[in-house]
Parts: structure tokens; C-alpha cells; sequence
């Protein structure tokens, strides 16, 4: 199992953390720091709790000034860069709301090292036009990371950072930043401009769906983006959207020999296998996927739909096995009881089972 990234923050990097304070400014007391940072129920908090922990004792430590303080945290930031070291945009998102200016040139330099993509929300909410006119011009950035900022920082339903209801209700001032960022040079930043548009589907999926038309058949990269965008429309089903990428009503394809496990053990994983069958010369273009119906606590079922793949399939005949695993995720809790399984074609479910989990 993949160790937790909350175990990211360990103490020789607390200390190492101190020891480049303390070179640029000798009054920060690192010890105290230190022992401040994992005091009182360290070892409950999760990865944004304790990033926030070691945000909130720099400041207890640092001046008083925002300004100064801050000056000393962008010379120490140089000398540091990954994902862990997000507390530094986390302590300009915490400390430097009223300071727009020296925080906003902060954010665009930390960025390029760690992303500011959770520290620029709140400054979006307090100053909407300020800060999506700076997202307009970070988007033409020479930094990749800096123009990445520009969609990602603006993304509606951003996991793990606060929502932005705003562009939830109307994202037309974030399809002008995307517009704009859609052939970008960088796999990286046209990657987030199609995560941006995956979230504004699953609130306005005709928005998407109109941007789908009017991108698709351009470029091949750009190709590949709205593919990556339209993924929740996919697993929705949508017919219009499944046509825009050439999947049809698969009414020649017959699903055959459904096998499905009776039970899984928990830790473990449920095995089926069915077979595709068609009258024709070749089965063609299928998105062949399976949906699980998981058990909730309140005894309904819940459906989660998995991809297996996706192809023009050449052949009259294809056999499919498959494995899903049952084991610990931090998204989702498991319940002993009876579960479904659907196999799904081109967004239709054409067959199903059940199983049972036994814990």
C-alpha cells in the first residue's frame, strides 16, 4: 500500500526547514519551531492539516510584518521545491489577503516551484475582476507553471481547495482564460485546461458539449483534449457527446457468457468475464466499460463506472476477463451485503450481475 503523503512531513524536513530560516534571518528560534510544529495531535492531522500546522508556526515565529516576513519566506522558498513544500503559498493565503500586490507577485513566484493553485482561490472569491484579469495575463506567461496557475487556480470543483460557486453557476469568465490556453506548447498546462473543462461539465455539460463541437477536428493535440475533458460526459453516457467520438448504439453486438464471482472476500478482488459477439464482419468502435453497484450504509446501491478499454475492434469476437479489487481507498467505505455489476457498451448497459462482499 502507497505510503500516505501526510508522512511527507517528517522532521528532518521541519528541520531542515529551520536551519534555512535561521540563515537568512538569525532571530527565528528553529528549535522551538521544531517542537511547536509537532505538538498537540500531530499525528491525527491529514496532509492539508499539517501543511497548514507548519504555515501557521512560521508565523508565530517570523515578524510580525507580512511584508518582512514574507521576504524572508520567498529567499528561503528558492532553495526548495516539490509538492511538500506547499505551506509556502499556504502562508500567502492565510497571512497576505489584505496585502493584494506583494501577494498576488508572491503567489506567481512560488508557483513555479511548488503551485499556487490552492493558495489563489481565496484571492479569487475577495477580488473577482483583480484576480481574473491576472489569471488572463498569467496565462500568457513564458513559465509553464505560471500559466498552469491560470486554469488551474480557476477551476470550479478543484479537489481537495475550496469550490468556486461563481464559476460553478456561469464559467464564462474561465472559458476566456482556456480559450486561450487550449494549444498551449505544454502537455502540463493543456492537461489542466481539460481537467478545467471536465469540471464545468458536471455542472454545465452544454457548455462542454458546444466547446466539443466547435474545438474537435483542429489539431490532434487539441483532439486529445476535449477527449480528456468529455470523461464524466462518457461514463455519463451521453449520446451526443459518445457521437462526437464516433461511439454509436452498439444494437449489432451481443454480450455473451457473462460470468461473474458469487462472492469476494474483503481484500481481495471480484472476477467476471463475458464474451462480444457480432453478425457482422467486425464488432468496430467500442468503449467497452463495467459499472459497480457499491452498497451504502443506508442499504441503496451506488454506481461507480470503470473504463476496460477502448478501440475499432477489428474482429468478430472479443473475450473479456476482468479483476476488480476490493482493498482499502480513502474515497470510498465498503459495506458487507449484495453488490451489482452492468457491463457497459458505447454508454449502454448490456448486461449484469450480482455478488456478494464478505467482510
Amino acid at each position: 500500500m502507497a505510503e500516505p503523503l501526510k508522512n511527507l512531513y517528517t522532521r528532518e524536513l521541519v528541520e531542515g526547514l529551520g536551519r534555512e530560516v535561521v540563515s537568512v534571518w538569525a532571530k527565528f528560534d528553529s528549535a522551538a519551531f521544531v517542537e511547536r510544529v509537532f505538538s498537540d495531535s500531530w499525528d491525527e492531522l491529514e496532509l492539508k492539516g499539517r501543511m497548514a500546522r507548519i504555515s501557521e508556526t512560521l508565523h508565530c515565529f517570523l515578524p510580525k510584518r507580512y511584508k518582512k516576513s514574507l521576504g524572508i519566506l520567498l529567499k528561503v522558498a528558492a532553495r526548495f521545491e516539490g509538492f511538500q513544500y506547499m505551506f509556502f503559498p499556504d502562508f500567502v493565503e492565510k497571512y497576505g489577503m489584505d496585502e493584494y500586490d506583494l501577494s498576488v507577485a508572491a503567489l506567481e513566484v512560488l508557483t513555479e516551484r511548488f503551485s499556487g493553485e490552492f493558495a489563489v482561490r481565496p484571492f479569487i472569491v475577495r477580488y473577482p475582476k483583480r484576480m481574473m484579469a491576472q489569471m488572463k495575463r498569467w496565462a500568457s506567461s513564458k513559465n509553464e507553471h505560471v500559466r498552469r496557475l491560470a486554469s488551474e487556480g480557476c477551476r470550479p470543483r478543484l479537489p481537495w481547495a475550496m469550490a468556486l460557486p461563481v464559476f460553478k453557476a456561469d464559467p464564462a469568465p474561465v472559458l476566456a482564460i482556456l480559450k486561450k490556453l487550449k494549444a498551449d506548447e505544454s502537455e502540463y498546462v493543456r492537461r489542466s485546461v481539460a481537467n478545467n473543462l471536465n469540471d464545468i461539465s458536471k455542472d454545465n455539460p452544454e457548455v462542454v458539449i458546444e466547446i466539443a463541437r466547435s474545438w474537435l477536428g483542429k489539431r490532434e493535440q487539441t483532439d486529445r483534449l476535449i477527449k480528456h475533458a468529455c470523461r464524466t460526459l462518457l461514463k455519463r453516457g451521453d449520446s451526443e457527446v459518445l457521437g462526437l467520438f464516433g461511439y454509436q448504439s452498439p444494437k449489432h453486438v451481443q454480450t455473451a457468457e457473462l460470468v461473474v464471482a458469487k462472492a469476494v472476500d474483503w481484500g481481495g478482488a471480484l472476477e467476471f468475464s463475458f464474451v462480444l459477439r457480432t453478425s457482422k464482419d467486425r464488432i468496430g468502435k467500442l468503449r467497452i466499460e463495467y459499472g459497480i453497484d457499491f452498497l451504502k450504509s443506508n442499504g441503496r446501491l451506488s454506481r461507480t463506472i470503470f473504463k476496460i478499454s477502448e478501440s475499432d475492434f477489428r474482429s468478430r469476437e472479443k473475450q473479456v476477463v476482468r479483476r476488480h479489487p476490493f482493498k482499502p481507498i480513502s474515497t470510498r467505505k465498503y459495506y458487507t451485503g449484495a453488490h451489482g455489476v452492468a457491463i457497459i457498451l458505447n454508454g449502454e448497459e448490456v448486461a449484469s450481475g450480482t455478488f456478494e462482499l464478505v467482510m
